[in-house]
């Protein structure tokens, strides 16, 4: 048996220790995912059925991303967005393709945000998602949509 391959120097063990134990100070784009299906759960209660398709990134306060969306005439719809950065505050707003604000109803409450929409006419839509205030220069977020 090799023992070469068994024995660590110290310094490949402390790097190893400080990646285990910096890993989680950094979150990711999968947190913010996790977050914007938590904001979701009341309406699946609800009956709406959550879309596979989810958007995220990261933004810097006051940066906006939009997301387009394609929907139809007689569904119900819910955006949620939702990031995992404590102290962040986040809005979603969805707009028609004329610019239009077309939500019927809209939250937001630190880490999560929600709108809804009831489109008068099928078309593509456009989710627009914004970090109001972050204590980050970069903050992960993450939209997820449901329809009825």
């Amino acid at each position: 048996m090799n023992r070469r391959f068994l024995s660590l120097s110290p310094v490949r063990v402390l790097i190893a220790l400080a990646v285990l134990c910096l890993t989680p100070l950094y979150a990711t784009v999968d947190d913010a995912l996790s977050f914007a299906h938590e904001c979701a759960v009341p309406y699946v209660k609800q009956g709406f059925t959550i879309r596979e398709d989810a958007w995220g990134g990261d933004l810097g306060v006051k940066d906006q991303k939009a997301v387009t969306a394609q929907l139809f005439k007689g569904n119900e719809y819910w955006f949620c967005m939702a990031t995992d950065v404590k102290g962040a505050v986040i809005n979603v707003h969805i707009y028609d393709s004329q610019g239009r604000l077309a939500e019927s109803e809209a939250w937001q409450k630190g880490r999560f945000a929600a709108a809804k929409v009831v489109p008068k006419a099928t078309g593509t839509y456009y989710a627009i998602v914004t970090i109001e205030k972050s204590p980050q220069e970069r903050t992960h977020w993450a939209l997820v949509y449901g329809y009825r």
